[in-house]
């Protein structure tokens, strides 16, 4: 089927509207009508080839949620109708030890992104959410629980499940005394699902003027970075810290924070980091580790908990057509906390 999204045709050229062939469907695929797109850095980057390698013409888009139009033979978890959700994911081998385990964005043959990634049936382009509809392999399509607002559940699929994957692998819960660094599009979903889970968070952020709002979306301190004394004086405190800072930065000033055997999650910043002296970690049995989006089960399991427990992003609606402003105000950190962008305005366009 012939599909309108928006597109970047190189590295300089604006997303503008452009149509495309969405393949017909396969015995295990589901057709979605998509009725909203979260935005997210990553689509910018790869707009722009801040990463190398964007296959153009390319259709960002990886927080879809939208309903169901058609099913193929073979698809029994979802019919017409039905509200579903997809991620950054649309395939992996699906037979690799990571993906047996239900953490396909390990998989040893490579998962295929939900835009920017090749068919593993054909080898051609995947598109993504940028665009009025998509087909996606049942597998890796999820039901969106009733008490999700499809408005603003986007977002749960990358920058939820990117903070709540290291939040799961390193039980953080009661008792846990975790750190977030940076109040942004995954800082703000790091420190609602850490609170949710019940830990004691602290936000660590470079400016006093941001405690009341730490405090909003659950912290029960905020920690400046500047502050040498302040730091200091919360050596030690931390058992688990979610470092979501995107861009190149110094981890010395943050690994005193830990306490013994604590870690600090890398989910932010893809990129060499400044240099730090290794006493850090070997004082403490401190790590550093990092981690990528999350699984299909483990992205389930967190939009059960977020309906359950009524955490959601805190979003910004736009149209379609507004996307290059929204991208030039996430490059100046104009938004709190994440763009959604409601298709329909794509729809009244092509009318």
């Amino acid at each position: 089927m012939i599909t309108l999204g928006y597109a970047a045709q190189n590295a300089e050229s604006p997303l503008r509207p452009w149509s495309f062939q969405r393949r017909d469907l396969r015995p295990d695929d589901v057709a979605i009508e998509i009725l909203y797109c979260g935005v997210c850095h990553s689509d910018l980057h790869t707009a722009r080839n801040d990463w190398g390698g964007t296959l153009y013409p390319s259709v960002p888009g990886h927080e879809i949620v939208g309903r169901v139009t058609a099913v193929g033979a073979q698809v029994s978890g979802f019919k017409p109708g039905d509200m579903v959700a997809v991620g950054t994911l649309v395939d992996s081998c699906r037979s690799c030890p990571a993906c047996a385990s239900g953490e396909e964005q390990f998989c040893v043959q490579g998962a295929v992104g939900t835009y920017g990634g090749r068919d593993r049936a054909t080898g051609e382009t995947t598109y993504g959410g940028y665009s009025a509809a998509i087909v996606v392999r049942e597998s890796f399509v999820l039901p969106l629980p009733e008490g999700l607002d499809p408005a603003v559940a986007g977002p749960i699929l990358c920058a939820g499940i990117t903070v709540w994957s290291p939040l799961r692998r390193w039980e953080a819960g009661p008792g846990t005394k975790l750190g977030v660094i940076g109040i942004g599009g995954l800082g703000h979903m790091a420190i609602k699902l850490g609170a949710a889970l019940g830990a004691e968070v602290t936000a660590i952020t470079t400016s006093a003027a941001k405690a009341e709002e730490a405090a909003r979306l659950g912290a029960a301190r905020t920690l400046v970075s500047k502050d040498p004394e302040a730091l200091k004086a919360a050596a030690g405190s931390l058992d688990l810290i979610i470092d979501t800072v995107p861009v190149k930065h110094d981890l010395s000033p943050y690994l005193p924070l830990l306490g013994r055997d604590g870690t600090l999650v890398i989910v932010g910043m893809i990129g060499p980091t400044e240099p730090f002296h290794t006493g850090l970690l070997l004082r403490g049995r401190r790590r550093i580790s990092g981690s990528a989006v999350g699984g299909i089960a483990e992205t389930r399991e967190l939009l059960a908990f977020c309906a359950e427990k009524g955490v959601a992003p805190d979003v910004e609606m736009i149209e379609m057509q507004g996307i290059e402003a929204a991208f030039a105000r996430m490059e100046k950190g104009d938004v709190k906390y994440r763009f959604v962008i409601d298709m329909g305005s794509l729809k009244r366009e092509a009318a």
